[in-house]
């Protein structure tokens, strides 16, 4: 009788080799998509005037005119003669629209729109889009929005004048409430070649994607000209099919290479670290001094049977506390050196303090040459 092949012990040693390729994968490899944009394929922005009508009793009053006149207007394009003197409009509002169209719509594609309120309308929830123009920068119509509004919020007043709202109501969308009427043309191959623009400039990076890219099509196929851009030439065969040299490439692995970047945030107080940020053995002594004046005014009374007065004195205390992280009084703190983002956190940490001291802290680390990455506030 054949002896049958060993089909689980296969599967496993499969997926094993599977798992294996998946570990030693760099882990920073990016495809290619993801980290380049080509050249000549972007977006347009479109902006266009418009009415919100529907609204209840929350549209524009009498001191901002610009929604009475242009639902005026429109009514006298449809036919309909209205005495000016007589619009008392509180369910209209003049809006802005805007949107975005991708490279390559066609006509007919479906756009988002977000509309925003230019005049005192209190609330748009409940309008109604009327149909409105969308112009581009060279003022040529290349989309008509119109549609239901979408509010991330809501408004509501009591008869006493006691209100409550969450998140903006004078801003809204309607989701594929524009129709794409005139095509924007989007070139992208130039003299037989296309460009790629690297989203992080950075000269190694280049360097890696016109190599893999040369591994792909052929040797002088790529070539990096900046630390921002490469060329890619279209080989002989692909002459006439861009896409298809877009299809193959698209997938490439490219290690990148990052910048040491340590961002700061003073408002909200975040900090966040790149992976290749390195700390240099360094000294330390940080402590906070607060300072507390406090106002105690005393009563002053004469004797009795006396000619005095009463009077208030005032009475300042003034007291100070040096609050430092490990005590009423901060000793120098000595952190090792650290050359991984781990590492750089545990030495940080030891120093047991607040966000907003802490960028204060790599500022300082920063001149004194200790911290290798670059400083970016916010």
């Amino acid at each position: 009788m054949p002896r049958l092949p060993k089909l689980p012990r296969l599967a496993a040693a499969l997926a094993l080799a599977v798992a294996v390729a998946l570990v030693t994968r760099d882990a920073r490899a990016d495809r290619l998509r993801d980290m380049c944009d080509v050249v000549g394929v972007r977006d347009n922005q479109l902006v266009g005037y418009g009415v919100v009508s529907g609204l209840n009793g929350t549209g524009d009053d009498v001191s901002a005119p610009l929604a009475a006149q242009s639902l005026l207007a429109l009514m006298r394009r449809l036919g309909v003669q209205v005495d000016p003197t007589q619009l008392r409009l509180r369910n209209v509002a003049a809006v802005l629209v805007t949107a975005s169209i991708p490279p390559f719509a066609r006509a007919g594609a479906h756009l988002d729109v977000t509309v925003s309120s230019v005049g005192n309308a209190r609330s748009l929830m409940g309008g109604v889009l009327l149909q409105t123009l969308l112009y581009g920068a060279d003022m040529h119509v290349y989309a008509v929005g119109q549609g239901g509004l979408v509010i991330g919020g809501f408004d509501a007043q009591g008869a006493s004048g006691s209100s409550v709202r969450q998140n903006s109501t004078n801003t809204a969308r309607v989701p594929g409430g524009a129709l794409v009427e005139r095509e924007i043309p989007s070139t992208f191959v130039t003299d037989g070649a296309v460009t790629l623009a690297l989203r992080s400039a950075d000269f190694s990076t280049a360097e890696r994607l016109a190599v893999a890219i040369d591994q792909a099509l052929g040797a002088g196929s790529a070539m990096p000209l900046d630390a921002g851009a490469v060329r890619v030439k279209l080989p002989a065969a692909m002459k006439e099919r861009p896409v298809e040299l877009m299809a193959k490439i698209a997938d490439l692995d490219i290690v990148t290479s990052t910048a040491a970047r340590v961002v700061i945030n003073e408002r909200t107080g975040t900090i966040v670290a790149g992976g290749d940020v390195r700390l240099a053995p360094v000294a330390i002594a940080q402590g906070g001094i607060t300072i507390v004046i406090k106002e105690s005014p005393a009563v002053s009374q004469p004797p009795a049977f006396s000619n005095g007065q009463t009077k208030v004195v005032p009475r300042t205390d003034i007291t100070h506390t040096d609050n430092g992280p490990n005590g009423p009084r901060q000793a120098m703190t000595y952190l090792e050196g650290a050359t991984s983002l781990a590492d750089v956190a545990r030495a940080l940490a030891a120093l047991g303090v607040t966000p907003r001291e802490l960028g204060s802290i790599l500022q300082a680390l920063k001149t004194a040459g200790a911290l290798h990455a670059e400083i970016v506030m916010q």
